[in-house]
């Protein structure tokens, strides 16, 4: 307390201190921060997206530019590989990240080679594929990716970082992951995953929804299995506001009905009313699927979905990539256990690990062929 200054000074000249002290700690403890960000000083890590110049691609760019992927002070360099034909569009993608500015965007490389797109990448997002079209058979398109995903393995196995992370986005998604772990025996395969995150995040939100809740409300919701129509969406150990989602919901025939369905029909009924399959909520949920990789899920055991190499938890075939519920620290993933399973979830879990034995099926006999 200063001397012959009365009461109400000294409060007035306390809280200045105060205010001043907290200036200080700004300028101590906060600028650094934003000064590491602005000039740079964490190595940046190395994007790979394929079929960059599509719609999913080109909702993805930005969102990894922009730190959504790997962090708001991560710097990026973005590696973009498509085809032949799609080469001036890559280049307008280019033009356009160059034109945002992205302060975390330290670099942009662009290609049509898979060698030159792979150098020393740090996570790959396998978004390019060949969809299946009208009048096609499963075997003809399990052959068509066979061919693009033995190439682009076979780069990233001997030209990207040895601890690669790699997303498989292209459907037939968990498949062409088996095909891409077949082809690239350099990459550990616990470092091989597909996307079932933004299946994971459609039932966030008919849960939230359903509700009249924010879907960060809603936890642990799991995706079984297939990235398919046989996937299972199982609420039976999630939560709402820390209750359990069946008891919040208050209806379980709509939880195993229309949820479940709806959940696995989302992807047709965003192409029948857009017209074009989803773009925006698959770009969004591979930034997910990666972040809580790389930087981790919640400490306090919170899960997600991933797909990832089945070894043979819950009476799933060892080797087949099988969406799971998942934890990750320190950027491994490991699949949570000991979750009662009843009969009901059991069947639907069957159902969809047989489905992928087919197709596994069906890509060895690709594979063999090639």
């Amino acid at each position: 307390v200063r001397p012959n200054l009365t009461t109400s000074t000294q409060k007035h000249i306390r809280c200045a201190d105060s205010i001043g002290n907290l200036l200080v700690a700004f300028f101590e403890v906060v600028l650094p921060v934003t000064q590491d960000h602005i000039n740079m000083t964490k190595p940046a890590m190395r994007v790979l997206i394929t079929g960059a110049a599509g719609q999913i691609g080109y909702a993805l760019c930005p969102m990894v530019a922009g730190g959504r992927m790997l962090g708001p002070d991560q710097p990026v360099i973005l590696h973009l590989l498509d085809i032949e034909p799609a080469k001036q569009a890559l280049e307008g993608v280019k033009m356009e990240l160059l034109d945002a500015a992205f302060p975390l965007l330290q670099g942009i490389v662009t290609s049509i080679s898979a060698e030159e797109a792979c150098k020393d990448v740090d996570v790959a997002v396998m978004v390019g594929g060949f969809p299946r079209k009208a009048g096609m058979e499963r075997k003809d398109v399990m052959t068509k990716n066979v061919t693009i995903y033995k190439d682009q393995a076979s780069a990233l196995g001997k030209y990207a970082s040895k601890d690669v992370k790699v997303l498989v986005v292209a459907n037939p998604a968990n498949t062409n992951a088996l095909i891409l772990k077949q082809y690239a025996p350099e990459i550990p395969p616990e470092n091989i995953t597909c996307l079932t995150r933004l299946d994971h995040n459609r039932a966030l939100a008919q849960v939230a929804e359903r509700v009249g809740v924010h879907s960060s409300a809603v936890r642990n919701v799991t995706i079984w299995g297939n990235h398919s129509s046989t996937q299972y969406p199982d609420v039976n150990h999630g939560t709402v506001s820390g209750k359990p989602i069946r008891d919040v919901v208050g209806d379980n025939a709509w939880l195993d009905g229309e949820f479940i369905t709806t959940v696995q029909q989302r992807g047709a009924a965003i192409i029948k009313a857009r017209g074009l399959s989803s773009a925006l909520s698959a770009a969004s949920s591979a930034c997910d699927h990666i972040r809580d990789w790389v930087l981790g899920t919640p400490a306090d055991g919170s899960w997600v979905s991933m797909g990832v190499v089945s070894d043979g938890s819950y009476g799933v075939p060892v080797g087949l990539v099988y969406s799971y519920p998942v934890t990750c620290k320190e950027g491994k993933w490991s699949i949570v256990q000991g979750l009662s399973i009843d009969a009901a979830s059991a069947a639907k879990m069957k159902a969809t690990a047989d489905e992928l034995v087919e197709e596994k099926a069906l890509a060895d006999e690709c594979i063999a062929a090639h």
